[in-house]
């Protein structure tokens, strides 16, 4: 079944010219692209034109992909240089969304849990494009730091800079909303 194939086979195949190898590698890393793109924009309209863009460039790209990392490292490095494009031209006016936001376990908790979630939001938001794009790869996506650096096109000891200046931002932050 080709919903069981590795991913590099299926580049190959969509190298070749198989749209529907293509479609499954949309399908299987979709998701994981659209988080990172709501976390970077904050806006949902936003996370998927930049998602359905990254796409778009990837099949473009195809040609010059090497197989030199992931498949999944080279579409974080699409779509996390895509929405700093997006971040340069425009600041985002609306505070990031989170689409987990709604799940709370303890109903008499619940607005507290949202306060702080709402307050971690706003302070990732306000984080430098570069030190967000590392965050959000590493915390929310779970990336490593060779993999965030190979995402970002820096180096490792750029990555772990950037995450503990993030870091820092967002506890003084959200320390200061207490």
């Amino acid at each position: 079944m080709i919903l069981e194939v590795d991913d590099r086979i299926l580049l190959q195949a969509a190298q070749d010219g198989d749209l529907d190898a293509f479609a499954v590698l949309v399908h299987r890393h979709q998701a994981a692209v659209y988080r990172v793109a709501l976390r970077m924009l904050g806006s949902d309209a936003d996370a998927q034109d930049a998602t359905q863009e990254t796409f778009v460039r990837a099949w473009r790209g195809l040609g010059r992909f090497r197989g030199e990392s992931a498949v999944s490292t080279w579409l974080y490095r699409i779509v996390t240089r895509r929405c700093l494009d997006l971040i340069a031209r425009r600041r985002p006016t609306e505070n990031l969304q989170d689409v987990e936001l709604e799940t709370v376990v303890n109903p008499a908790d619940s607005t507290e849990q949202r306060e702080r979630l709402r307050a971690v939001t706003r302070a990732i938001a306000a984080l430098p494009d570069e030190q967000r794009a590392a965050l959000v790869l590493r915390e929310f996506e779970g990336l490593s730091y060779d993999e965030v650096a190979a995402a970002l096109d820096t180096s490792v000891a750029a990555v772990k800079g950037r995450i503990h200046r993030a870091r820092l931002g967002v506890l003084k932050q959200t320390t200061a909303w207490r």
